[in-house]
């Protein structure tokens, strides 16, 4: 697995902490880190049919669906694999599946998400301060007196710490327009975001923001006029933290 699993732990620990050990550290930290036995992506598709077989169609299928596409399996091979085994576990779990899996592989479409502004083109130039993939659609011109512009977080993503630096003026104002994420200034507590929500980002405040877990996000970002102004890249939000949220 590429990021190591706390699920276990997050949710069990305290009531229950050797599963939460047998899960987090056997489980996906040895018998899916043999990989030289059987690739992620095998193991992602049988681990996709086990669960439908079961009849288990809850959170745990949809993180595994993911998981699926994450290790490489297309939307045109999942499909194919559902459709065969209906024949042998059901029509209604494979009506299931599907409407998951829907929602999971339909983010390959870039008409589908960063609001109504859309999702741009990667956002290769600033990649080197994120972690995971994102997405830049300019609404205004860099030349304009205010430059606008939609920024889209696939799940997962997120900036390093930075701060807004200004002789005189600067920072900057996100409005969130689809999706859910996470907004945090140095010594606060993360905050919560949706869409319709206004963040006010002064100058020289150390902050971060990105998507949560489980959803893309995407908010408009205006940067204020000002003297001097430049961005300050810091530190990563390492995934121990974030995973925490």
């Amino acid at each position: 697995m590429a990021n190591k699993v706390t699920a276990g732990r997050d949710e069990l620990n305290s009531f229950a902490p050797e599963f939460a050990h047998l899960n987090d550290d056997v489980l996906f930290g040895e018998v899916w880190a043999r990989e030289d036995k059987l690739s992620l992506r095998d193991r992602s598709l049988i681990t996709v049919v086990a669960l439908v077989s079961s009849g288990i169609l809850d959170s745990s299928l949809k993180f595994h669906i993911q998981n699926a596409k994450n290790n490489g399996i297309s939307k045109e091979e999942f499909a194919e694999a559902i459709t065969h085994i209906a024949f042998y576990v059901g029509r209604p779990k494979a009506w299931a599946v599907f409407r998951m899996a829907k929602e999971i592989y339909n983010d390959d479409c870039k008409e589908c998400h960063g609001g109504i502004f859309g999702l741009g083109e990667p956002n290769t130039a600033y990649s080197q301060y994120f972690i995971g993939n994102s997405y830049l659609k300019p609404l205004t011109s860099p030349h304009e007196s205010i430059f606008i512009s939609n920024v889209t977080f696939e799940p997962g993503c997120r900036n390093n710490r930075h701060k807004h630096n200004a002789k005189k003026g600067g920072g900057q104002v996100l409005i969130c327009v689809d999706g859910s994420g996470w907004y945090q200034e140095e010594g606060e507590e993360p905050q919560s975001l949706k869409p319709g929500d206004i963040v006010e980002i002064k100058p020289g405040v150390k902050h971060w923001h990105g998507a949560k877990k489980d959803s893309r996000f995407s908010h408009l970002a205006f940067e204020i006029p000002g003297d001097g102004c430049s961005n300050e890249w810091l530190e990563p939000v390492d995934d121990e933290y974030y995973n925490k949220l």
